[in-house]
């Protein structure tokens, strides 16, 4: 039986599979998950069994687990490493979803006219990461394995992936790879298939503005002491200038600006601007001048406040000074930033420009580098073809706005080039509200997958 028809006999079952993995809310930000992330990864682990692995298991870590197998047929063949994660961000504020967001139902939308998944995890990254199992299930069945495949999916990526640097390093050997694909990026469209050639980095920070001792009468103080609010939001304000570009010293040394034809080959990729705000529902779009939106989310930094609180904010008014305020702030980098030296140049200026009426405090969290990864590899070349084959049209390269921090991790530590094989779409909501992932894209990528195995053993030994 050929790979296409499996997978058309099992589509029932293979969408079925991934609902089930659905259910589980395996969110590693919130310690009440703990035992729904460990879940997530048992089923993971039993996953790649069913589907022909020879060997999965699961590698602690300090933290969550990393979830391991492989299938090798031939050590003399290519080896392809697949890379995914399990876990999920938070599905908060779940009075914003249309339906529950570990309850999955499939509706059909505008982009998705043959249905869509709605569900926390559906394109990030479950949905995605699934699709690898089920390719290898389908050549196994159809006897058209032609690579050797390896597995490490993790349960830590939405929060930073803390332990995965150590269990990359530690066991370079186990993973090798000539090859590495990673499902965890979107397209252009279904009509415009794309492969993602770059993305951003991340710093991501949070502040503390403390005023008087304790919250303040505003009729009695109001005036003359610092009301930390007002403070951290005129602070803030500061970052930026009217021209949406980042004022801390030394933010913009290292950017790595592209020439006037990479922008313009950038800028090739179909996008129509009155339809990204009418899908959006805004009037304008906003960002640094001198750049197209394109540019602005694919090969621009920014800094964004992504949480602010402080006060009072419950039913009826409540006269206070409030004697702290918060802040959580991310900033994407391009390369060549650090994310180490971004980190530091944001704290010291963020200390900077403190009035005296207020101390601040700053938290680094988590980051990652950006990465650009080649368009003209072997495995770059077998993804190109794989998607004309199965979408009819050959893939545009881009660059995208989020962050895979373990993208630089393997190309330093594995000295391979991941392949950013993506099949969700901007749309999806990722970390929002009613994600959604459609059914037919979940289909075509594992038949593209599959495709994918076949050209890179013929490239590879040409």
């Amino acid at each position: 039986m050929a790979v296409s028809d499996f997978i058309q006999n099992n589509k029932d079952r293979f969408l079925n599979e991934l609902l089930d993995l659905l259910r589980i809310p395996s969110v590693s930000a919130d310690p009440k998950f703990k035992n729904d992330v460990f879940a997530a990864a048992e089923f993971v682990k039993e996953s790649l069994i069913k589907a022909g692995a020879d060997t999965a298991e699961i590698c602690e870590t300090k933290g969550y687990p990393i979830v391991y197998g492989e299938k090798v047929i031939n050590p003399e063949f290519p080896t392809v490493l697949v890379y995914g994660h399990y876990d999920v961000q938070p599905a908060d504020p779940y009075e914003l979803w249309d339906s529950p967001p570990f309850e999955p139902v499939i509706k059909k939308t505008e982009e998705h006219p043959q249905g869509a998944i709605f569900a926390r995890g559906s394109a990030d990254d479950k949905g995605q990461f699934y699709m690898h199992i089920k390719a290898l299930e389908a050549m196994m069945a159809s006897g058209d394995l032609p690579c050797n495949v390896k597995f490490m999916i993790e349960g830590e990526e939405e929060v930073g992936s803390d332990n995965l640097d150590k269990f990359v390093i530690e066991n370079k050997e186990k993973l090798k790879a000539d090859v590495i694909l990673i499902s965890d990026t979107h397209m252009i469209s279904m009509k415009d298939p794309s492969i993602t050639v770059g993305l951003r980095g991340m710093a991501y920070m949070e502040v503390e503005v403390t005023g008087a001792n304790r919250d303040l009468h505003s009729g009695t103080y109001g005036g003359a002491v610092a009301n930390p609010i007002n403070v951290l939001c005129d602070m803030i304000s500061s970052m930026k200038d009217e021209n949406d570009h980042i004022t801390i010293p030394g933010f913009y040394d290292k950017v790595a600006d592209l020439t006037a034809e990479q922008r313009a080959r950038l800028n090739e990729a179909p996008f129509d601007l009155d339809e990204y705000k009418k899908k959006l529902k805004i009037a304008d779009v906003q960002g640094e001048k001198g750049y197209t939106t394109i540019e602005r989310v694919g090969i621009r930094p920014t800094l964004d406040v992504n949480g602010i609180w402080g006060g009072y904010i419950g039913e009826g008014a409540k006269t206070v000074l409030p004697s702290k305020a918060s802040a959580k702030i991310s900033m994407r980098l391009v390369p060549d930033q650090d994310w180490h030296e971004i980190s530091e140049l944001f704290e010291n200026y963020f200390r900077s420009i403190a009035p005296k009426s207020v101390t601040v405090k700053v938290i680094p969290h988590h980051g990652g580098s950006p990465a650009v990864v080649s368009d003209s590899s072997i495995g770059y070349q077998a993804a190109e073809k794989a998607m004309e084959e199965t979408f009819g049209k050959r893939p545009i390269p881009t660059r995208e706005g989020g962050s895979i921090p373990i993208v630089a991790l393997f190309q330093k530590e594995l000295e391979t080039d991941p392949i950013l094989f993506g099949f969700g779409l901007d749309t999806d909501a990722l970390h929002s509200p009613n994600e959604h992932y459609g059914v037919a894209n979940y289909f075509i990528g594992i038949e593209t997958i599959a495709a994918f195995f076949k050209h890179f053993k013929t490239l590879s030994s040409q």
